[in-house]
């Protein structure tokens, strides 16, 4: 089967078209992240690309052992401050010319699908980290969380996947 442009077959034709134009990457500076961002550079290369990295607003909290979930330290209040400095300089060190990027803070799952949701993103692409197992009973990964809560596909690159 062949399109109409006779020298292409069409599952390369389907290829050029590009169904995901707008692809929103979780950035968490690990190695698992940077496969996820070096697959989408590869794989989508005329798609607009919109680095995300969240802050995780849970590095300034502790546990409520009453049970209530987390309470926000008042030991640090410039604590996220200080994180989101660093954090978006090496977020502007990783993007490149024709790349957008956006620095949010909250849960890391949460906080990464509204930011794709708002930037309109077709595909959401991260990394997946080789948790331990009870962390991962306990919590979950951020992949999987994406996942869940996404609207738009999710391509989750496990970790060493290097295009």
């Amino acid at each position: 089967m062949t399109t109409s442009d006779d020298h292409l077959p069409a599952s390369a034709a389907a290829r050029t078209e590009a169904p995901f134009a707008r692809v929103a990457i979780g950035i968490d500076f690990s190695e698992s992240s940077a496969g996820a961002l070096a697959l989408a550079r590869a794989r989508f290369p005329g798609a607009e690309r919109l680095l995300i990295h969240v802050v995780d607003a849970r590095v300034a909290a502790m546990p409520d052992i009453s049970g209530a979930g987390l309470v926000p330290m008042t030991s640090s209040p410039e604590l996220l401050t200080t994180l989101s400095q660093v954090d978006h300089s090496r977020l502007d060190k990783l993007t490149e010319v024709g790349e957008s990027q956006q620095l949010v803070t909250g849960d890391p799952a949460a906080a990464l699908v509204e930011a794709a949701q708002s930037w309109n993103a077709d595909l959401i692409v991260v990394g997946s980290h080789n948790q331990g197992t009870i962390e991962h009973f306990f919590v979950g990964s951020v992949a999987e969380q994406v996942v869940k809560r996404a609207q738009v596909p999710v391509l989750v690159v496990k970790r060493g996947r290097l295009p």
